[in-house]
């Protein structure tokens, strides 16, 4: 067996009434002036308010997949208002803003050159602000991930990824997703199956991230219907919250052609594509293509799942995604033959491809992408 990095991970505070400790986790980490980073949705909703900490300065101007723009904004506000740490408050999309904010509050532009493929891992070092996650939804998993993916001008949604960039710690209370609508449950919470699908396919040796990935995909499995359906029902937000954890957990591993599909269609502009959808319509395609190259993985999926054998699970998936409401076409959001045109070249660049159980081709690309549509 090859030897293989273990390392596990980051503080965590997870559970009903968490964010009451967040006061407490920034003295420890001697931040006296946090800027707030989150979108202006929650900042609406009044979240905001439920922090029990006084923010320097409020930065609320996230999209739905952070941008470089919104990045270099960030770093204008931290700077302008003295800050010395950042709480993200939000989905994936402000907790990978803060982190990129984090990253060139002490390093040097571009932002791009610290992404993964442009040699980025080596540039990025310890000395940057602390970053607390207090996460929203249940399914990025970005606060407990080493990754934050950012929306560039050439169309490219580059991955900066480092231990470094692991948020120092995060704040998980299954309360702040009590009023999630039902389709953002239904959204996040497929982003959470597939990371932990992703991730136990990895062909990379890891025993303790395949057992995480495992439980958090039979939580998700057993909870993502209850949760949509019943918003208010706190043991299964509180389910959906530890898999949507545990996703993250498991990065380490690398993910697949799921992510590495729909990271660059999450790049579109004029079309903010919400990423958990988009890998929910990917999922079941990935699997059949996947399955001779890891049928055994299949099999430990299904038994953890409890839905019958590893070949069936394709079709357990497309069930799953129509029970819970969600498109299972790519033209369903509205993509069009067009906008597939540079999809399968930048999915073979991706950082996920690696990682995937079975090799691609730009020709299958194409294929899963005509699937899909």
């Amino acid at each position: 067996m090859p030897s293989s990095l273990i390392n596990y991970l980051t503080a965590i505070q997870f559970g009903a009434g968490a964010v009451s400790e967040l006061a407490a986790i920034l003295k420890q980490y001697r931040v006296k002036r946090p800027l707030l980073v989150t979108d202006r949705g929650l900042a609406e909703l009044g979240i905001v308010e439920r922090l029990p900490m006084e923010a320097a300065a409020v930065f609320a101007e996230v999209p739905t997949n952070p941008t470089e723009a919104s990045v270099l904004a960030g770093v204008v506000v931290y700077r302008d208002n003295d800050c010395d740490g950042i709480v993200a408050l939000g989905g994936g999309s402000p907790i990978d803003c803060a982190k990129a904010i984090s990253i060139l509050a002490t390093h040097p532009e571009p932002l791009d050159q610290y992404a993964l493929i442009r040699g980025g891992l080596a540039k990025i070092s310890s000395q940057k602000p602390p970053v607390i996650a207090v996460p929203t939804t249940s399914g990025t998993g970005s606060e407990a991930g080493r990754g934050a993916l950012i929306s560039f001008p050439s169309g490219e949604k580059l991955a900066l990824i480092s231990p470094h960039v692991i948020p120092t710690a995060a704040v998980c209370d299954p309360e702040l997703t009590l009023g999630l609508p039902p389709l953002l449950t239904a959204a996040t919470g497929m982003d959470a199956i597939s990371h932990c699908v992703e991730t136990f396919c990895s062909p990379k040796v890891n025993p303790v991230a395949d057992a995480i990935a495992l439980d958090g995909l039979a939580r998700a499995f057993g909870s993502l219907r209850a949760a949509v359906n019943d918003g208010s029902n706190l043991h299964h937000r509180s389910e959906m919250m530890m898999a949507s954890l545990q996703g993250g957990l498991t990065f380490q591993k690398g993910l697949g052609m799921i992510h590495s599909l729909s990271h660059p269609l999450g790049a579109l502009p004029g079309k903010p594509l919400h990423h958990g959808t988009l890998n929910a319509i990917f999922l079941p395609h990935v699997l059949r293509y996947n399955a001779k190259a890891c049928p055994g993985k299949l099999d430990r999926m299904a038994g953890a799942m409890k839905c019958g054998e590893g070949r069936d699970l394709p079709t357990v998936f497309e069930r799953l995604i129509s029970d819970i409401g969600l498109p299972q076409r790519l033209s369903e959001l509205g993509v069009t033959e067009t906008d597939l045109e540079s999809i399968p070249q930048l999915a073979m660049a991706d950082h996920s491809t690696p990682t995937n159980p079975r090799a691609m081709t730009i020709e299958d690309c194409h294929i899963l992408l005509r699937l899909s549509m």
